[in-house]
């Protein structure tokens, strides 16, 4: 089974987790980039990196897009134009002008795309990749294949 497949089925045992600020811990607590961190750990055994504490607006006031510097140090980045696979996680934009602050692994259910996040307000939750949401992604990335 190819890691994006390993990652969709790691990601969807982590639905129903409350969000947690800053928690990565499957049926406990977690946000966005805990659920992406625990699945790391769920393929690979280990923790890729530990985040330094951040707070909800993580780097809005610097502008430094410092989740997608973390990114690129552990996931491989899907070429513009490249097939949206399940399994590749979507960084996302919230607002326009703001850094990119979302994480949400990629999936498909019998109703389409969808992806797999945590959000305030709400456990993890698999959701429509619904047009809104699609166009807020502003880079994917795979997991890489074998050990880490």
């Amino acid at each position: 089974m190819k890691v994006g497949e390993r990652a969709v089925l790691a990601a969807r045992k982590w639905i129903g987790t409350p969000y947690r600020h800053q928690a990565s811990a499957r049926g406990a607590g977690a946000d966005c980039l805990g659920l992406v961190r625990g699945v790391w750990r769920d393929l690979y055994g280990c923790e890729p990196e530990l985040p330094p504490a951040y707070t909800a607006d993580w780097s809005e006031p610097s502008g430094e897009e410092l989740l997608w510097a973390a990114a690129l140090r552990h996931l491989l980045p899907v070429a513009n134009g490249a097939d949206v696979l399940p399994g590749q996680v979507a960084l996302f934009r919230m607002r326009d002008g703001g850094v990119a602050k979302h994480l949400g692994i990629l999936s498909r259910g019998s109703d389409g795309p969808g992806f797999i996040h945590a959000y305030s307000g709400h456990a993890v939750v698999e959701s429509p990749l619904s047009a809104p949401w699609a166009r807020r992604i502003v880079a994917r990335f795979t997991f890489p294949e074998g050990e880490r």
